[in-house]
């Protein structure tokens, strides 16, 4: 591939961010719109953990055959599919006449959006080959995904209020149709050295461990724990984390490589990954329910009072990446998990009256928690791995994160599911539990930063890169035998 302009490659980076903004926004952006949505549409409790969990499902299932598939089929085309999907999914929402509609075409949109941020770093990677500048380019990247996250539930709050719950979808279309437009004519065509191969048996086994647990956790206190439809869903996830045990060591080119997981910093970052998105999610979703529905606030007031979280995510997250490159990711996770633990703490006192100031000041210690801790959980993810494999190694804790944003809405809307009718002391009583798990949350992520960046845990991590040598062999003879655009995930030949 041709090295590209300056003018250019900012372009390509810009695109990129386009489709990691609205990606990520509307992992956030439909939380204000909630109530709007249960009192329009109808929706159960139910129905509205599902509004969002298709959305964060479907994308922790998906993400890493996307990527996968582009390194095969080629990134732009896998991107212009993505964006496609994306736009689609978001039309449909924007126009679902019954909560059923809403969630079949979130779940599409997440398809899409499956298809955009792995595979737009990428193109990222490989459009900026100077190792300067990518860093730079990764480092507006991080910015962008901050800001869509924060800056989610205070867009979605002004759209609700203004145009209605429509509008959170229909902003997503225009912003499609230019980055498709922008992708085929600036960003150029890619793909892996070596490209992994499919692995149908491992994405459907884990499509059915991911479902058949956040269904039966949604569904339960509905149905009852020890109904026969929720004991068949226990079984079928227990069969297929069995199943993932048994088949994945003996493929290739394995969807979930169990290797991975002898390296104790790639342990901890998963489950750092896991239990620290699986608060956020549980904040964002009680949130919003108790800000409009238990505190009579609107739509957009809801979401600017989440703003200390938005700014801290915003400011910290650039600030954590700098300690995490000096210092390692023992400080940042240690915060992290500090602020969160005592916003869980603080949380357990919320009540129907709780004056706003001390809900700000809760606010900002969970922000603290949630900016400090997405730089040490992708640095201990690749910590040590050799370069062929860092990107699938991230692509597993990018997946962590959404299954962990997915549990949070799963677990805490089972929770409160019986109380939100009846309102006050009874919705915020029920939360506390919530609240406590989210305590033990920030306590767990403390001890994973101590315990994962000690000198043992690091030695764990060269034996595990060790297990790849074979890989990067494999990848220099395909690499040799044809041109393609540098690759993030082989070593220079």
């Amino acid at each position: 591939m041709p090295e590209l302009s300056p003018r250019r490659r900012m372009l390509v980076l810009a695109i990129c961010c386009m489709s990691l903004l609205v990606v990520g926004m509307d992992a956030t952006i439909v939380n204000v719109g909630l109530p709007a949505l249960r009192r329009e549409l109808g929706a159960s409790v139910s129905s509205l953990q599902w509004t969002i969990d298709a959305y964060t499902l479907v994308l922790a299932s998906f993400l890493m055959l996307s990527g996968s598939t582009a390194d095969r089929v080629g990134r732009r085309r896998t991107f212009q599919v993505g964006l496609a999907a994306f736009g689609v999914g978001s039309l449909v929402c924007s126009l679902a006449p019954s909560v059923g509609w809403l969630i079949a075409a979130r779940a599409v949109q997440a398809l899409g959006g499956s298809m955009l941020n792995p595979v737009a770093m990428s193109i990222i990677t490989n459009t900026f080959t100077d190792r300067v500048e990518r860093a730079r380019a990764i480092g507006v990247w991080g910015a962008v995904q901050g800001l869509a996250l924060g800056l989610g539930p205070i867009v979605g709050g002004a759209l609700v209020d203004s145009a209605g719950w429509r509008a959170i979808f229909w902003v997503n279309v225009p912003i499609v149709i230019v980055a498709i437009v922008g992708t085929a004519l600036f960003v150029p065509e890619s793909r892996a050295a070596r490209a992994r191969r499919f692995d149908p048996v491992g994405q459907g086994l884990v499509i059915l461990l991911l479902s058949s647990v956040v269904y039966a956790i949604i569904e339960a206190p509905r149905l009852g724990w020890m109904s026969p439809l929720i004991l068949v869903l226990a079984g079928v996830a227990v069969a297929s984390a069995i199943g993932l045990l048994v088949y994945e060591p003996r493929h290739r080119d394995p969807l979930l490589e169990l290797r991975f997981f002898r390296s104790v910093p790639f342990s901890g970052a998963t489950v750092t990954a896991v239990i620290g998105f699986c608060a956020y999610g549980a904040f964002l979703f009680l949130n919003t329910l108790y800000l409009q529905d238990m505190r009579g606030f609107s739509a957009l007031q809801a979401g600017l009072c989440t703003l200390p979280v938005a700014v801290l995510i915003v400011l910290l997250a650039p600030i954590s990446g700098r300690v995490v490159g000096r210092r390692g990711p023992r400080m940042p996770m240690v915060v992290a998990g500090a602020g969160v633990a005592l916003a869980g703490l603080a949380f357990t006192w919320l009540t129907p009256t709780t004056p706003i100031l001390a809900l700000l000041g809760i606010y900002l210690l969970f922000g603290i928690g949630q900016g400090m801790i997405n730089p040490p959980i992708t640095n201990s993810a690749v910590s040590g791995m050799p370069r062929s494999m860092a990107g699938v190694a991230a692509s597993v804790a990018s997946t962590s994160r959404q299954t962990g944003t997915t549990l949070g809405v799963a677990i805490s809307g089972s929770i409160v599911s019986s109380t939100l009718a009846a309102g006050g002391v009874a919705f915020t009583t029920a939360t506390h539990a919530v609240w406590w798990m989210a305590f033990g949350t920030g306590v767990v992520i403390i001890a994973l930063g101590l315990i994962t960046t000690s000198g043992w845990a690091l030695g764990t991590a060269r034996r595990a890169a060790a297990l790849f040598d074979d890989v990067d062999a494999v990848a220099v003879v395909p690499a040799a035998r044809r041109e393609v655009a540098p690759d993030e995930h082989a070593r220079p030949v």
